[in-house]
């Protein structure tokens, strides 16, 4: 992120209780918004604009503002749903499968981070089913401990709806999680073994559960599977087809990186990386891999 935006003066002599405020906690803003966007850009976006709304408020307010920590959340929040919104029609007519947008860790701001509740891609992923206001709920007081009447104020709903809302939506996440868990580390080496050994019919077909499923993200500007993948057979299939370790004008494995607060595979092709994120099933096969092609979501690795 910028160390400084529009309209906004970072210099301490200079800072008012607002843009003060605002300078502490953009890292945790934006932790809130990229959690509820999936999208780096559009989270930076929502960060700027509530800085900005706060510096106009200030000048204008005629009764001053008890906190602004909690002023700064509301907007951010409401700015995020909007956002949302909006990228909920560019999503209609995306080209195959959405992903969210991978950050490398070290990019991540520390507040951002520091609760790694909802940042993984596969839970990002997952999370894009839920209204773009029971996702806010759920971040808001799972990832940032927020009671539920600070979530109800913030959202202008009763309390009794919001804890109905976080209950529906942790209900639809929580199960998609009591079925996978993140990829460790020793499952990613044994996945990289296997594609570099060029054996993909057995080698990456013995960690691969049967109903496993592949999503890839191409954004019309790489070539990727149009619709998600479905079963070990066809993913080791595409897999054939798009990794060719040892070939210099193919796609291979760079590494294992470190992505949204846990661990994926990098690969490269072009000298562009891509990333692939893995979710495990309760015997340690692979379950979910989510492939992000797209090089406009690729900026932050």
């Amino acid at each position: 992120m910028d160390e400084t935006e529009p309209g906004i003066v970072n210099d301490t002599d200079t800072l008012t209780p607002a843009t003060r405020t605002w300078a502490a906690e953009r890292g945790r803003l934006f932790g809130i918004a990229y959690r509820i966007l999936g999208d780096a850009g559009h989270a930076e976006d929502v960060v700027s604009e509530v800085g900005i709304a706060a510096l106009v408020h200030e000048r204008e307010a005629t009764e001053p503002i008890d906190s602004w920590s909690a002023w700064l959340t509301t907007v951010c929040v409401r700015r995020a749903i909007d956002h949302s919104r909006h990228l909920a029609t560019v999503k209609e007519d995306y080209p195959g499968p959405w992903l969210p947008e991978p950050i490398a860790t070290d990019q991540l701001p520390e507040e951002a981070v520091a609760n790694r509740e909802l940042l993984s891609l596969s839970l990002l992923h997952l999370a894009e089913q839920l209204s773009p206001e029971a996702r806010a709920a759920f971040v808001l007081t799972r990832a940032f401990g927020m009671s539920t009447e600070e979530v109800a104020e913030i959202l202008e709903k009763q309390p009794a709806a919001v804890r109905q809302m976080i209950s529906r939506a942790a209900r639809r996440l929580d199960a998609g999680r009591e079925t996978t868990r993140p990829a460790n580390r020793r499952a990613l080496d044994r996945l990289v073994d296997a594609i570099r050994s060029g054996d993909m019919a057995t080698s990456v077909r013995l960690l691969l559960s049967d109903d496993a499923v592949l999503w890839t993200d191409g954004g019309g500007k790489i070539a990727s599977a149009l619709n998600p993948v479905f079963g070990a057979e066809k993913i080791v299939r595409f897999f054939t087809s798009v990794l060719t370790p040892g070939d210099p004008d193919g796609q291979d494995v760079r590494g294992i990186v470190e992505v949204n607060g846990g661990l994926a595979i990098a690969l490269s092709r072009d000298g562009r990386d891509r990333i692939l994120d893995l979710e495990l099933d309760a015997a340690g096969l692979i379950r979910g891999l989510r492939m992000v092609n797209n090089p406009d979501k690729l900026d932050r690795i």
